[in-house]
């Protein structure tokens, strides 16, 4: 590793390091706007200027290595320095040029208190401005309802022009025209359509990209900030929740380089005002085919009487997407407790959790063992829908080049080249008879586009074969990864939140309701089933939003959403992280685990636990990993051979994403209007409000 010299202490730093980053690593603060460590370097703004010895002019420390640097004549380590009165009068210089065109208007800009350009003008810059010319204006420009323009503010840093292209890996976004009159733009002034689009908010250093929906809403410093986890899809990306009073007023992305780097999907992002629309607050119960508000006593009084009413084999539990693992082990206990075989944790149907172990259920590689990856065979999957920020990983693997990218499934735009095998199941049997593939670490991705179907056992056990036979799992590596698109189902598959030995799941219940032969369901914030034909089927719905489950039932019971509770969600690649409550649940809704406590009394079958920590030791009986926060436990690859045991007839239809529609797929993002209006942009419809 090459030696330097910085500000007279010498350092080793590792080949191909810029200056910027080996000064930061020195101790070193070093200014800048265009650069970013997971972006290509454009050397635009020339903040981060130190000074080389034996260089006459100032250096821009972005678009040097370490590597550029020539020793002294007799081998001394290169020097550098960053605090020299040379170093502080060249940024003062450029602190200048770039406030020639840049409005005044600090008081009302949202990026205020946050804004990179202010906090360097006042660390860097200069008392007074030598220009007096007339600033130059630009027209702002509409790039969807998301991103606010104010581009009189841009200083043409150009990081949203490279993470549109390089991270997003849709280039809706460039750089037009020359020297005074350059402008970023949308080409043919279009709106955004990437998933990831709103991150170029938190790139920007300036105001010139801000929160639509946010603005004018509030400052940073009269927000209460809390560090939580995202449930809109099933990669756990780490997220702060910022709240004023009791409302969420916007979320922002953390690092978490092993899950979502600093990247979240605009779902994650915008669905905030859906946590305060359409919500439950108080029970309800159904009378004369009519729901009026009740007390709690009286709400679980009504199920008790029916309950009672009725056997456990007449009675059902489905869970949603939604539940923590916490909840989900509730669920199971009650129902063990009411001798309730008939539960289940998977909505959609999937076959997931009866065979193969944990490493059957779970991405085994790692999210970021993505980037280990030297092919990767994606299986009813649209990873662009149901997971982007993976998606972009995936892409980020891709660009450095090294590893064929296969789809068998719907053929889409997925920002980055791949080579189209198939539709279905023909597809993937001649992949169960290829030979051992070339590849020293190959990688199949299972969508549930491919398992959340009536033949899903049937696929799964032969892509196990497939997997077998390219060599997917080999020594330390194993390949074989189930790609999930809810929040809460690795958890629920943890804690066992399955159909007993002669239990019924999710498809035989609602065959079961159908046929009259059900007398009590309870959905644990189960939405995305069909209602329809129930008969008399008594519903008791716990959940947050007045959704398909709740315009079904007879008792409603008001639950808390995922920024309103601790509890435990376990991601896609069976990483367990603990979500922190930022605001409290509005009116009389409760956490989800009080509920089934004080319900369970209410039945006559009291639970051990008592309070939260209870429950979580109890729960940790049955799954000790849970406990190990943000870590990976490997699971057994040798079970993956029970996954051959699948049975079942196989249909000839086409794999097709589950995730129709990325803005509208779970209760809370029904519930925004800001993803109503995506939802809308998308699909080139018009909002009923606004027909």
């Amino acid at each position: 590793m090459p030696k330097i010299s910085i500000d007279g202490v010498v350092h080793e730093i590792e080949n191909g390091t810029t200056l910027l980053q080996a000064c930061e690593r020195a101790g070193a603060e070093v200014p800048r706007f265009c650069f970013h460590e997971r972006l290509s370097i454009a050397g635009n703004c020339r903040m981060c200027l130190v000074e080389v010895k034996g260089t006459p002019k100032p250096q821009a420390s972005c678009a040097m290595s370490v590597n550029d640097l020539r020793p002294g004549p007799n081998g001394e380590p290169p020097e550098v320095f960053t605090r020299t009165p040379q170093v502080k009068k060249a940024r003062e210089g450029v602190m200048e040029f770039l406030l020639i065109n840049h409005p005044l208007d600090c008081p009302i800009c949202d990026q205020g208190g946050e804004c990179d350009l202010q906090d360097q003008a006042m660390a860097y810059g200069k008392s007074a401005n030598r220009f007096v010319e007339n600033k130059r204006a630009v027209e702002d420009k509409y790039i969807g309802p998301l991103v606010k323009t104010e581009m009189t503010r841009c200083i043409q840093c150009t990081r949203c022009v490279r993470f549109s292209t390089e991270v997003g890996g849709v280039e809706e976004l460039g750089l037009a025209g020359r020297g005074e009159d350059v402008e970023i733009t949308t080409y043919l002034q279009q709106a955004m359509t990437s998933e990831l689009q709103g991150n170029v908010i938190d790139l920007c250093p300036v105001g010139a990209l801000t929160s639509a929906p946010y603005e004018f809403k509030a400052r940073p410093w009269e927000l209460r900030k809390t560090d939580t986890i995202d449930a809109m899809d099933a990669l756990g990306s780490n997220i702060r929740v910022d709240a004023r009073g009791s409302e969420v007023m916007r979320i922002l992305p953390r690092t978490h380089e092993d899950v979502n780097e600093e990247w979240i999907s605009d779902k994650t992002r915008f669905v905030w005002d859906g946590l305060k629309t359409q919500r439950l607050d108080q029970p309800y119960i159904r009378e004369f085919g009519k729901l009026r508000p009740a007390s709690w006593n009286e709400a679980f009084t009504r199920i008790a009487q029916r309950v009672k009413a009725s056997k456990p084999d007449r009675m059902a539990i489905i869970l949603g997407d939604l539940i923590g693992a916490e909840e989900a082990f509730a669920w199971k206990q009650l129902a063990l407790s009411l001798g309730i075989q008939n539960i289940d944790c998977r909505q959609d149907g999937t076959p997931l959790g009866e065979h193969g172990g944990r490493a059957g259920y779970i991405f085994n590689s790692t999210i970021a063992g993505i980037e280990e990856a030297d092919a990767i065979m994606l299986i009813g999957a649209n990873p662009r829908l149901e997971a982007p920020v993976l998606n972009a990983r995936i892409r980020k693997r891709s660009l450095k080049g090294g590893c064929a990218i296969g789809v068998i499934g719907e053929k889409a735009d997925l920002t980055y080249g791949y080579h189209y095998m198939g539709a279905g199941f023909e597809s993937l049997k001649k992949l169960a008879e290829h030979p051992q593939a070339k590849a020293q670490k190959p990688m199949f991705i299972i969508g549930q586009g491919a398992l959340a179907r009536p033949d899903g056992a049937a696929i799964l056990a032969l892509a196990a074969k497939a997997a077998a036979a390219i060599g997917v799992v080999r020594g330390e590596w194993n390949g074989f990864n189930i790609l999930h698109t809810a929040a809460g189902r690795v958890g629920a598959l943890d804690v066992c939140a399955l159909p007993g030995t002669d239990g019924k799941n999710t498809a035989g219940i609602l065959a079961t309701a159908r046929s009259k032969s059900l007398d009590v369901l309870f959905l644990g914030g189960a939405d995305e089933i069909n209602t329809e034909g129930w008969g008399d089927t008594f519903v008791v719905y716990m959940g947050t939003h007045g959704d398909a489950g709740a315009h079904r039932a007879d008792v409603i019971l008001p639950s808390a959403a995922y920024t309103e509770k601790s509890v435990t969600y376990v991601n896609t690649e069976g990483r367990a992280q603990v979500t922190t409550r930022a605001t409290f649940p509005p009116g009389d809704a409760k956490e989800d685990w009080a509920i089934l406590r004080a319900l369970s009394e209410a039945l006559g079958v009291t639970q051990k636990w008592n309070n939260m920590n209870e429950l979580r030791r109890a729960m940790y009986g049955i799954a000790p990993h849970l406990a190990a926060l943000d870590q990976i436990f490997r699971a057994d690859a040798a079970a993956l051979s029970e996954l051959g045991n699948g049975e079942g007839k196989v249909t000839n239809e086409s794999f097709a994403s589950p995730v129709k529609d990325f803005y509208m797929t779970n209760p809370i993002a029904r519930a925004s209007k800001i993803m109503a209006e995506c939802s809308a942009l998308k699909n080139g419809r018009k909002l009923q409000a606004a027909e």
